[in-house]
């Protein structure tokens, strides 16, 4: 199945507000697990796997699948193009799925439209990281047109009456009124937008406003894995997870083709108290299944407004079905998790995400910890995709005694700054911080600061790599925004982490999912939390656990 992975990006500072990485979608709502990429040198496997889930359009498992093959294989630039490709399939099929972006398309006219596009070449001159590409980011606009009439949703609302050779043609038209032109500004893309949008609605009675908003989302994509386009809905779910709490039922999904298997279900949430547990699989909603429509539609029936109802089949391991009428509210995600002592010296707390009650949360568990006789920590970043980069400062501040926390550097001078710890207190014990493959972003932050600092041991696996600050930009022309990479981030010693990752001190696989607890038998079961024991205990610790003043 595919794995879209939500990495939560870094963020510059509350005004430009939040970001993601990957799929635009909750990260404690949907969650869709991928095809691995086969551990084997025959590359033919590897290519024929990736194209039948793109023959069965399975988009996002075939976006998954295709980036990891590349991060396997840097060397083969068509797996980079395939998920490139994939990628423009995914978010045009995810935003025809999205009622914002067809509300916006209802409402704004083509100068709307035009000023919408205007602008984010706009911030793209002034924010982003690189110096644009002006060529690539049209082109990249007319592979989403391209891409946009081979998909049903959209052919569906603006193409209805048009045959099939029809569509071809008006792919070949969009090409051949960019192909002879040299693009190499703003304003350049800007008049061939214009003037691509009103020959198609000439010839083909195409709407310029679709077209218009294919180059934009085509602008974002074009400039890395981390940018993009933000619908409405996408642009409420980004503050969301920023904000620790977000509208819906409370459980985390896989999207499968049998339906939409339960990964996780947070206890206060009205999916947990109407009685939907981990293991269960949702069948149905509102009497849709995946015969009706896509795994990832169905899971996006699952949202909707506060107080509204939602109708869903739940099967659980046993094969037996119940139904449950389930009201929508706001759930509140804890950012920290499973606070508890392993024995009676060490402390343990997971850390799934960097928001803005994160240090606070941080601070709760540091305190019930030291009252239950806390003398070493472990803290667990496995699994953690980032956050907010002052929550991660505000937690590295935590332990780190003084300097250099992580430095930002872009094309912008106003984004090179240097991040230094402010509080005066500091948590003294030996510490080891626990990473794998899916710690990123805000998570390689911490873990890059505690190693740089020698103040604490990493374990594990090596991390993601994700070296990248992002910023939110909202629009102002309508409830849509941009997701902008504008800085790079280096550890205390200078090291960009993009595409390396952090390394561990003790290396170790993980073997099964971790299980944490108190007891030998957690240990067996989570090699990793093992070696992150035996760590601990291999310290000694000079000083009492206190802070300094």
């Amino acid at each position: 199945m595919s794995r879209r992975r939500i990495f939560v990006g870094l963020v510059t500072g509350w005004l430009l507000a939040l970001s993601l990485l990957t799929a635009p979608v909750a990260r404690a709502q949907t969650v869709t697990l991928a095809l691995p990429v086969p551990a084997t040198d025959d590359l033919a496997v590897v290519v024929e796997t990736g194209s039948r889930l793109e023959r069965d359009r399975r988009w996002a498992e075939a976006l998954t699948y295709w980036e990891d093959a590349y991060r396997k294989h840097p060397d083969r630039a068509d797996f980079q193009q395939k998920a490139s490709l994939a990628r423009a399939h995914y978010d045009v099929c995810r935003r025809y799925g999205d009622q914002s972006y067809l509300n916006s398309l209802n409402t704004l006219t083509e100068r709307d439209a035009l000023a919408i596009y205007d602008e984010v070449l706009l911030k793209v001159q002034s924010h982003y990281v690189h110096d644009p590409q002006w060529q690539r980011i049209v082109q990249s606009g007319l592979t989403n047109v391209q891409v946009a009439v081979t998909e049903a949703p959209f052919v569906a609302r603006h193409l209805s009456a048009t045959p099939v050779d029809r569509l071809a043609a008006l792919q070949d038209d969009a090409a051949g009124m960019i192909s002879s032109r040299r693009i190499t500004d703003r304003r350049q893309a800007y008049d061939m937008v214009r003037s691509v949008a009103t020959g198609l609605r000439e010839k083909h009675g195409l709407s310029p406003q679709a077209v218009i908003f294919e180059f934009t989302s085509g602008a974002a994509a074009a400039l890395d894995e981390y940018s993009g386009f933000l619908t409405g809905g996408q642009m409420d779910e980004v503050f969301s997870q920023i904000e620790g709490n977000f509208v819906g039922l409370g459980v985390e999904l896989k999207t499968e083709p049998a339906g939409l298997l339960i990964v996780n279900v947070i206890p206060t949430g009205p999916g947990y108290q109407g009685g939907i547990r981990q293991g269960d699989r949702i069948v149905a909603v509102d009497s849709k299944t995946t015969a009706d429509v896509s795994p990832d539609a169905m899971a996006d029936m699952l949202r909707g407004a506060e107080g509204s109802v939602v109708n869903v089949a739940v099967r659980d391991p046993s094969g037996a079905e119940r139904p449950l009428r389930l009201a929508r509210r706001r759930v509140e995600v804890p950012s920290v998790d499973q606070v508890k002592m392993l024995d009676d010296q060490v402390g343990y707390f997971k850390l799934t995400s960097f928001q803005k009650t994160t240090s606070r949360d941080v601070d709760a568990a540091l305190w019930k910890l030291h009252e239950q006789g806390m003398r070493q920590l472990i803290i667990d970043l496995r699994g953690n995709p980032g956050g907010l980069l002052k929550a991660a400062v505000d937690v590295a501040d935590r332990f780190v005694y003084e300097g250099l926390i992580v430095a930002t550097r872009g094309r912008s001078p106003r984004e090179d700054f240097d991040h230094k710890g402010e509080v005066a207190g500091t948590w003294r014990m030996p510490l080891v911080i626990l990473i794998d493959h899916d710690s990123a972003s805000a998570s390689e932050i911490l873990a890059g600061a505690i190693r740089d600092h020698r103040r604490g041991a990493i374990v594990g696996e090596k991390s993601y790599g994700k070296g990248s600050v992002q910023g939110i930009f909202p629009l102002a022309v309508a409830n849509v925004g941009i997701r902008l990479t504008t800085a790079k981030w280096y550890t205390p010693s200078g090291q960009a982490i993009s595409g390396a990752g952090i390394k561990p001190d003790v290396e170790v696989q993980a073997a099964l999912k971790p299980v944490v607890g108190g007891s030998a038998t957690s240990e067996v079961a989570d090699p990793i939390l093992a070696a992150g024991l035996q760590a601990c205990r291999a310290q000694i610790a000079t000083q009492p656990v206190t802070r300094r003043p």
